[in-house]
């Protein structure tokens, strides 16, 4: 126990070292696509992957579904002997990650406006709530649902032309790298208070929004600084136990910055609401996994505030939407389980239904419609379940935008534009088959 404990100590002091100046680079990182065809590979694929320190950017949601994990340069090759070995169907779909970094990073040099063909930072998205909320005053108001962590404030925008509106409430960048998410919810601002588009000016008008452009703050501050010079990789093992544990500080952060143990920092956060909680190994009670769902229920700042914010406007919303990236897919309850189904489910397959036709005949873009647990995996302590749980919003979606994993969560810029006019133009389309089904 002694050497254990120095072990933890050391790693702690390693941790703490992390110069918040340094960069960590993906030079040749290499995302790999994998298809396991069958029972036997899907445990293969998962026990290989319990057994190295690689990254999960997607997990397989059945044993013919699709994995997608982040390898390193220098096991790049010993991964490819381990699939073609057992027969895997792989694809390589990005050479090098930090290319596409780079680009992004390009992307947003130099820009002193706000505009949507760049990814812009938390300071950024601030500054231009503020002007919109000084140039739209009669429209528009303000609202923070509480302090993360770290003490930053999670801030909100409300979106009324009428009093006694029915309510939308949208959260976005739960997940600190999708930065995609909060590009798309700043977009349908604009949009609801500027559109010439008779369709889009009536759900504007005859709805309250409450959209919070980032709800994970403290993780996507962190994205954005990309901290840490490397990857550390640790292999704990002590009597009966061994971690393997991959700590990554950077662009790829998923999760929120409180410390849950000494080695590794936050929880998945859409894995930590009060809604089924842990159930069915919907989320992993391990500290260093992506997919940690915390000590307990709304352990995390972040969530119990959005939580609390929303029960305070719940009488007044019907339908709860919750923005996420990648894989293209409009997903709703149930993600506990796929062994019992909502009452409504016929009803929250047709909007959805008609959500993914309206964003396919813009670009040809075509979104996968289904429960969580049916179409991807269990996923317990979602957010969007719990709104339908416990929150009461009859309606209750997330959507997975862009793209299928060529570029996954480093989706590019140029990309930000037509994911959100076609993210608007889905939301229209619910708006419409909710209300031809009695919804408002």
């Amino acid at each position: 126990m002694k050497w254990f404990l120095i072990l933890l100590s050391v790693l702690s002091a390693i941790l703490i070292s992390c110069s918040s100046s340094e960069k960590v680079r993906y030079d040749n990182y290499r995302i790999f696509q994998i298809r396991p065809d069958n029972s036997v590979r899907y445990n293969l694929l998962e026990n290989h992957i319990g057994n190295e320190s690689y990254q999960v950017l997607r997990y397989p949601r059945h044993e013919d579904g699709i994995s997608e994990l982040l390898v390193p340069p220098e096991k790049v090759e010993s991964f490819k002997n381990f699939l073609e070995s057992d027969g895997f169907d792989f694809d390589v779909v990005v050479g090098n990650v930090q290319k596409l970094i780079d680009e992004e990073e390009a992307d947003q040099v130099g820009r002193d406006d706000f505009s949507w063909t760049a990814y812009h930072n938390l300071d950024r998205i601030y500054g231009w709530l503020d002007h919109i909320l000084e140039t739209y005053p009669q429209e528009t108001s303000a609202f923070v649902i509480g302090k993360s962590f770290e003490g930053r404030e999670i801030r909100g925008l409300k979106i009324s032309y009428k009093p006694n509106n029915p309510g939308i409430f949208v959260e976005s960048n739960i997940h600190a790298r999708e930065w995609i998410t909060s590009a798309t919810a700043t977009y349908l601002i604009k949009a609801l208070l500027t559109s010439n588009d008779t369709n889009v000016q009536n759900i504007a008008r005859n709805f309250d929004w409450y959209i919070i452009p980032v709800v994970n703050v403290d993780g996507f501050v962190y994205s954005h600084q990309h901290v840490c010079l490397e990857l550390l990789e640790v292999t704990i093992q002590f009597q009966e136990y061994k971690i393997n544990v991959p700590i990554f500080q950077n662009r790829m952060w998923r999760k929120t910055r409180q410390p849950h143990s000494s080695l590794c920092i936050g929880a998945d956060p859409n894995r930590n609401f009060d809604s089924y909680w842990m159930a069915n190994g919907g989320a992993s009670s391990q500290p260093c996994s992506e997919t940690y769902g915390g000590p307990k229920p709304f352990s995390e700042p972040e969530t119990l505030a959005l939580a609390n914010f929303y029960r305070s406007i719940s009488r007044k919303v019907t339908l709860y939407l919750a923005f996420h990236s990648y894989g293209q897919y409009i997903l709703f309850p149930y993600g506990h389980t796929n062994k019992e189904a909502p009452k409504n489910l016929r009803d929250l397959t047709t909007v959805a239904d008609d959500a993914a036709k309206a964003i396919r005949n813009l670009y040809g873009t075509r979104y996968t419609v289904g429960t969580v647990a049916g179409t991807l995996y269990i996923a317990s302590g979602g957010g969007s379940d719990w709104a339908y749980n416990e929150g009461g919003a009859r309606l209750a979606y997330t959507f997975e935008f862009r793209d299928k994993g060529n570029t996954g969560f480093l989706l590019p810029a140029r990309q930000i534009i037509p994911n959100a006019e076609e993210t608007l133009d889905g939301i229209v389309a619910m708006l419409k088959s909710a209300k031809n089904l009695a919804y408002f």
